[in-house]
Parts: C-alpha cells; structure tokens; sequence
C-alpha cells in the first residue's frame, strides 16, 4: 500500500545523526524510507519527532502522544541503546517500554516498523557490558514485532550492521553509508517495490584493526565528554527539539 502519513519516534539514530543535508541539518535513515515512500505516494506527508540522547521512558512519554495525534497510517519505533549503555537499565522495563509504543501505534491503526539493534563489540570494543542486555532486549523485540504484526527491520541478524565502516568515528552513531543500509532494511522489511536484501551484503576486502593512536583520540574527543555528562546528569538531547513535529511534505534535503 502507498502509506500517506508517516510518524518516525526514537532517539539519534532516527534523527539522523551523522547523515548531513547539504544544507547543515540532519537526515538520516528515516528521512532516506521517506523520500522512498514519496516515490509512491508523492502527497506523503512525514514527521520526525526523534530527540538525541532520550532513552525508552522518554520517548513514551514525550514523543508517543504526539505522534498519535498525528493519526499516522505508518510509524518507526528506533529505541533502546540509549538505556543499552546504562548499567544501571533494567531490560525488562525497556522491554514493555516499546510493547506500550508497538501496541499503542498498532491500536490507533498504523503500521509500525521495528528495529534490533546491531552487535556494538566490532565497532566499540568497550561496550561488552552493553552487548549482554542488547542481545536480550534483541530477543524481546523480535517477539513483540510477531505479537504485534510489525514490520521487522533485523539488523542484528546480519553482521555487515556492525561493520564500522558504516559508523561515525564517534562509535556511537551511523554515517551516510549506515543509515543507507537501515534505510534499505526497513524498505526491504516493508516489501517496498524494488527492495531486496542487498543491505545484508558484507564488504569484500578486509577490514584491518585500528591502531593505539585511534583509540586514544576517541577516547578524548567522544568517551570522556559522554562520561562528563553522565556524571552531571546531562543528556546531549537537553534543548534540543524535534526537527519536524509536524506532517509535512516531504522535499529532499530540506527540513522544516
């Protein structure tokens, strides 16, 4: 079907951090499924109402709500590697977290795309701690989409999603390249015309380790502001709003 009102929630990643518009503003995986819809339906009008840096709580209780009110016919739900990386998450919390966004989504009548979440080992060595709750909350997430007859975008399932090739230096967040490939994933969970799995396919030549100077100036430019804030209780989202709260139509590299 040609969807006509498309409602994207989570955090960073849906925001579109580091994917970059000519114009300076973010575009992203969800942007990039948009300007797919648009191909079908030329009159889709898309909100993104995704913030850096919220966890599950947050996206629950500042985003949902909204994008209800938008009476969407299709939604994105990208959320739970922010609590991830806290030690202190409890999985099955964030786990009925996104049962109450599939299931509220689904009884207001839109079709909501889920995602897993891929391996963060390869591209950050330090987040093992993180990768024990993921694979949990990968596992729940696989049997809420069943449950709840969503569209199932498993990046998990497929090891190219963790290739670092496809991720910022800061280890955090997808480039260009990534969010193309989560772009494609959810068009090929979608059955969208044209999408086939060749989001799935690894890279041909091997990928070499990196080197001591590497680590260390990531460790200063990224790790150590992210502990900074950590220790303060700041979150990078703080002041920062939604970049399309609004349905609006799309246009290719221009947000509103």
């Amino acid at each position: 079907m040609a969807y006509r009102r498309f409602v994207a929630l989570g955090d960073s990643t849906t925001e579109g951090l580091w994917d970059i518009n000519p114009d300076g503003s973010f575009r992203g995986w969800a942007d990039r499924l948009a300007e797919r819809l648009a191909e079908d339906e030329p009159d889709l009008l898309y909100a993104n109402l995704a913030v850096r840096g919220k966890v599950a709580r947050q996206v629950v209780d500042e985003q949902l709500e909204s994008a209800l009110a938008l009476q969407p016919d299709l939604a994105s739900v990208l959320s739970g590697l922010n609590d991830m990386l806290r030690r202190d998450c409890s999985v099955p919390t964030v786990i009925e977290r996104l049962d109450t966004l599939y299931g509220s989504l689904r009884a207001a009548g839109a079709d909501v795309i889920a995602f897993t979440l891929p391996d963060p080992v390869p591209i950050n060595p330090i987040a093992k701690g993180a990768a024990a709750r993921l694979r949990n909350l990968n596992l729940a997430i696989r049997d809420l989409a069943a449950e709840h007859g969503a569209y199932l975008a498993d990046l998990e399932a497929h090891p190219v999603a963790s290739d670092r090739r496809l991720w910022h230096t800061d280890r955090l967040h997808a480039n260009p390249h990534g969010h193309a490939r989560i772009a494609a994933a959810a068009a090929e969970a979608m059955g969208l015309e044209g999408a086939d799995s060749a989001w799935t396919k690894p890279f041909t030549d091997p990928l070499g380790p990196r080197s001591k100077v590497s680590h260390a100036v990531w460790a200063g430019k990224y790790f150590a502001p992210w502990v900074v804030r950590r220790l303060r209780g700041v979150s990078s989202g703080d002041g920062i709003t939604a970049k399309r709260p609004q349905l609006e139509p799309y246009v290719k590299g221009q947000t509103p």
